[in-house]
């Protein structure tokens, strides 16, 4: 059995991820924003209960990253794995039209959130002298830039390369590093990107079948299952019907 951190895990990837974790009894920590929603994954996975820790907080805000994992119970403090799920994107315009609300949300969020989680929980592996895990859920943004795309793509690009460094830095203390880039799929990431516009939304996943979270989960399942020996460094991920980040084929 092994603890698993995991961020953002109020809805898609992160969500399905730790419920597939539980079902192969792992003990979870899932963190996010909305305390409702974290009480609703443990209703869900009640007869998993023992097995969940909930923390609410917000990956962007450094003092309640630090405050929360640091005063966790002593016992969920050996974190074998730490997924670095929570990301986001806001809006889809020109950089010349872009709002500077959405370009910080997006680089506190995508970059800085992700570095401060790392950061505490790294320390924690070392200090322990755990073989641990990263694995950081990236995009298909984060290897080709597309129209309008334009900050999010950069905050992926970021996480590509932060993830580069880190298995560079880590691999002194037996920590493994990887990605998983995922291309379109169906969560509320659009609905997010255009502010609530829930048809503008669904629009974008029109005329082909998308990847679905339990997908994303699969893999990141495959990644911390490889042998002691094994590191996948990079999983890109996308459906049949993409084969970049514009290039899509829709039904007529």
């Amino acid at each position: 059995m092994k603890t698993v951190l995991i961020t953002g895990a109020t809805s898609g990837f992160g969500w399905a991820t730790a419920s597939s974790f539980l079902l192969q009894n792992h003990r979870v920590i899932i963190t996010g924003r909305r305390q409702e929603r974290l009480n609703a994954f443990i209703q869900q996975h009640k007869s998993y209960q023992e097995n969940i820790l909930s923390l609410c907080f917000d990956v962007r805000v450094r003092e309640e990253v630090e405050k929360k994992l640091y005063n966790i119970p002593e016992e969920w403090k050996k974190i074998d794995i730490l997924i670095n799920n929570a990301g986001l994107s806001r809006g889809l315009t020109e950089i010349q039209n872009g709002e500077y609300s959405d370009w910080e949300e997006m680089i506190d969020t995508n970059i800085k959130g992700l570095l401060y989680v790392s950061k505490v929980v790294v320390n924690m592996m070392i200090e322990r002298d755990i073989e641990g895990h990263i694995i950081n859920v990236g995009s298909t943004a984060g290897h080709e830039v597309y129209p309008k795309g334009n900050v999010y793509c950069a905050t992926k690009h970021a996480v590509d390369a932060i993830t580069k460094g880190m298995r560079l830095d880590l691999l002194a203390h037996n920590i493994k590093v990887s990605t998983i880039d995922p291309g379109m799929a169906e969560t509320e990431f659009s609905i997010v990107r255009f502010h609530g516009d829930i048809e503008r939304a669904k629009k974008v996943y029109e005329g082909f079948e998308p990847l679905r979270p339990e997908d994303i989960a699969e893999c990141i399942l495959f990644i911390a299952n490889a042998p002691k020996h094994v590191n996948v460094a990079q999983i890109l991920l996308l459906p049949s019907a993409q084969a970049n980040t514009v290039t899509v084929k829709r039904k007529v």
